[in-house]
């Protein structure tokens, strides 16, 4: 084929560009994004430059080896002109004497000049395609052992399979990035997969959905109730379900419903619910599903939840731990403990202390100011009096394991762990040493090693992570888990805390009282009401830690710029102001109220260097937010940090722009194609600020947040402020989000797995307190309401000298 045949050839793809590999500028092992520069050979496009830079996904682009990208160029502002490639294909050599070299080279190992010029002169000029796509034609080849054929048939498809499979995967509508992931997952045998049964894209690929995979089944004529179309459909709307409403599993009947709404809203054909029943089962069969007594879970949440009761069952069998210490001993190591650190422990502080270090496993709830915090500070101390040994890790040898293990779901509640007790506390994930794809390495074969382990903000900890640590937890270890059932509760499925304590199956200590440290906080007060279902009717009024700004959500943006503004002069930073909304769009949502903040606590003199990212910059001194794990990194999900430095493509040798972000001192740097991976956290979701605490906290809350709004989402919110609170926006739509308790529950069988677990326990164990339920400091309990206990405190101790309104003086001109 001569270079006008090949010209028109390639023509017929669309724009494209040959040319000889030189450099890899960057490419990214986990979903093969790739920059690369080539010396270019011929294009039908008018580009006349000798190199061109290639963007792209390709897996390894073999150095000096010549390839036909098919794309477009496009400007990049920084970097100029850029070919972005769909497609890709090694370029072939189409003499006789091209292919005998190409076969008989290092590449193909075993293959020898003579083997080649006997496959070509069996197969002919075209023998590279014949070989792909008939494989069985080497056995007719003189002297060619099996072994060798098919390596060489191997090697083939390694370097010219891809260009197949994406070229095939774009004509089905696929784009490079999925075509690549698809690539990856299937390898050569993508397109036989697919169009064989296309329904597995649901299963097997991250991004694609069932509408997507029901697309491509009409174009391959699997429509109406072909069974691989009804299993996709029950896996996905159990994935769904699981993902969106933090369900475990479903219930049979609603299940069948909602598989038939899919299936029929797609496709006019009618499914049948016997239809339907019968592919269930299948997939039972299959043990792609898991179904009990007419619920149907995904089989990694079913056996959560199992291996989770039976690691707990496990830890409870403990004994020795009732009687280790007599009553005068106890009374007497917390007796010097109050004196030594100058803490009054109440009543129910003084039983949770006890109830920690005399039981296996205990759980520690209340609400704020109830002192959880004081609490496990108390627990650790005491343990190490009473059992002889240091708090100090440098006092044990590199052999001999430090007996506090302490953790929480986020870096953040980790950090302030360790500022409440003075030992390392580090997240779950760190803890069980999350390595990404191949999981944690520490398992059940590998346990941790440690005598106590306190876990904080349980809450957000969802069932697939519990049952991950508590596997990995040895036979002799006592447990504490300390949280606040009326939070929200975690992103993924299931609901933990409050199915342990529902199943009154593990030892429950509830820190009920207000105690002197909290007193005069109007912020708390606010949120004990919030969680009893009522506002003060002086929710408008001005307090000495908290304020409220009437305003619409056109005017939010205005009322949040005057308080950062104020706070700004008056000495606070970006780490000590939060806001927190709870959608991302509009004129009040956190996007918006991002850029704003940006501008007021960091903007651009001209001196910052910043990168731009879409429609985002980010600059040097901004707060960003993580969004996924990168155990790798040590940087998780909901992770805070501060961008420290920005460089761009040529001032390092990997020749790409770059950004350095500090996460407590722990520096993690992101290229270009990674800044998906964070965004600006100057005003956030709850959900991401659980766990945390801040000096200010601004909550927006208007009626176009409505669908969001319910009570343990404000006072999640609320409980995040440490000393004042300002709230702006609509009384009426706080009033609304109040009255909206959490209104769809999660369907779980944790609390049933328990109490099957436990028949004989549940009279033996300490009565869970009801809600509403106080008691005295003191010895003797009553029943109080929750406004009679928070009105005994002055709201204004200790707050005299300043006001949130002092943020907003501006508003008072």
């Amino acid at each position: 084929m001569d270079r006008q045949d090949s010209l028109d050839l390639f023509s017929e793809q669309g724009t494209y560009i040959k040319g000889r590999h030189l450099v890899t500028i960057f490419h990214n092992e986990q979903n093969a994004y790739t920059v690369l520069r080539i010396r270019v050979d011929e294009t039908n496009d008018e580009y006349d430059d000798k190199e061109a830079v290639i963007t792209g996904y390709f897996p390894r682009i073999h150095e000096h080896d010549t390839y036909v990208f098919f794309g477009d160029f496009k400007e990049h502002p920084r970097f100029g002109v850029q070919f972005h490639a769909t497609h890709f294909r090694k370029d072939l050599p189409q003499s006789k004497q091209g292919i005998i070299t190409y076969l008989s080279s290092d590449l193909f190992k075993g293959i020898g000049k003579k083997i080649a010029e006997s496959i070509v002169d069996t197969l002919g000029e075209h023998a590279i395609t014949r070989i792909m796509e008939n494989p069985s034609l080497l056995d007719s080849i003189p002297k060619l052992a099996p072994d060798k054929a098919k390596a060489l048939y191997e090697t083939l498809m390694e370097h010219q399979g891809l260009e197949q499979v994406m070229v095939a995967l774009n004509q089905y509508g696929f784009g490079p990035q999925l075509s690549m992931k698809i690539y990856q997952a299937y390898r050569e045998q993508a397109i036989e997969l697919i169009q064989d049964n296309p329904y597995k894209l649901v299963e097997d690929i991250e991004g694609i959905g069932f509408g997507r995979a029901d697309e491509l089944g009409r174009q391959l004529g699997l429509t109406g109730k072909h069974p691989e179309r009804i299993k996709a459909a029950c896996l996905y709307i159990l994935e769904t379900s699981s993902i969106q409403s933090g369900h475990v599993y479903m219930e049979a009947e609603a299940l069948l419903k909602e598989i038939k709404s899919l299936l029929e809203e797609n496709d006019p054909q009618e499914v049948e619910f016997n239809d339907i029943s019968n592919e269930i089962v299948k997939l039972g069969e299959e043990g792609k599903i898991i179904v009990e007594e007419r619920k149907v879970f995904l089989p990694s949440l079913y056996f959560s939840e199992k291996g989770l009761v039976s690691n707990i069952k496990r830890i409870l069998s403990q004994t020795q731990y009732e009687d280790q210490f007599p009553q005068s001993e106890f009374l007497l190591a917390l007796g010097n403990l109050e004196e030594r650190i100058g803490v009054q422990y109440g009543a129910s502080q003084k039983e949770a202390i006890q109830t920690a270090l005399m039981s296996p496993m205990m759980i520690l709830t209340g609400g704020p100011g109830t002192g959880k915090t004081t609490v496990i500070k108390g627990i650790v101390e005491l343990y190490a009096e009473l059992h002889g040994c240091s708090l100090d890790p440098k006092d044990y040898k590199k052999e001999e394991p430090f007996p506090f293990l302490l953790a929480a779901p986020t870096g953040r509640a980790a950090k302030r762990m360790t500022e409440s007790t003075g030992l390392p506390a580090v997240t779950i994930h760190r803890l069980l040493r999350w390595n990404g794809a191949d999981g944690f390495d520490h398992d059940e074969d590998r346990q941790l090693e440690g005598k106590i382990l306190i876990v904080d903000e349980t809450s957000m900890v969802d069932t697939w992570l519990a049952h991950q640590l508590f596997k990995a937890l040895p036979d002799q270890i006592q447990v504490i888990l300390v949280g606040d059932e009326d939070q929200l509760p975690s992103v993924g499925p299931g609901q933990v805390l409050k199915d342990l304590l529902d199943s009154g199956r593990i030892p429950v200590v509830q820190l009920v009282d207000i105690y002197r440290q909290a007193e005069g906080s109007s912020i708390i007060e606010l949120a004990h009401q919030i969680k009893q279902g009522s506002l003060p009717s002086d929710l408008t009024a001005q307090q000495g830690d908290r304020s409220f700004f009437r305003c619409q959500a056109g005017q939010i943006a205005q009322v949040v710029e005057k308080v950062v503004v104020n706070a700004k002069k008056k000495g606070y930073s970006a780490k000590e102001i939060q806001v927190l909304a709870p959608m991302y769009r509009g004129p009040a949502g956190i996007d918006r109220l991002n850029l704003l903040m940006q501008e007021i606590l960091n903007p651009n003199d001209g001196t910052r260097k910043e990168l731009a990212f879409g429609d985002v910059k980010y600059r040097v001194g901004d707060k960003v937010l993580q969004l996924v794990n990168q155990p790798e990194a040590n940087v998780f999900n909901g992770d805070m940090g501060e961008i420290v430095a920005v460089f761009y493509a040529k001032e390092n040798t990997e020749k790409q722009d770059q950004i350095v972000v500090s996460f407590e001192g722990n520096e993690v740097t992101y290229t270009r194609q990674e800044l998906s991976q964070i965004t600006h956290a100057y005003c956030c979701s709850v959900h991401k600020a659980q766990g945390s605490e801040f000096p200010i906290v601004i909550l927006p809350v208007v009626k176009s947040y409505y669908r969001m709004l319910r009570r343990n989402l404000l006072y999640t919110a609320i409980t995040r402020s440490r000393q004042f609170l300002i709230l702006c926006g609509e009384e009426e739509a706080f009033r609304l989000g109040i009255d909206r308790a959490e209104d769809t529950k999660r369907n779980t069988s944790l609390v049933e797995k328990l109490v099957e677990a436990f028949p004989e326990a549940g009279d033996k164990l300490q009565r869970r307190p009801e809600k509403g339920e106080m008691q005295e400091s003191g010895d003797e309990k009553r029943k109080l309401t929750y406004m009679e206990e928070l009105f005994r405190a002055d709201p204004m101790i200790g707050m005299e000298n300043l006001s949130p309104y002092d943020f907003l003086e501006e508003s008072r001109n």
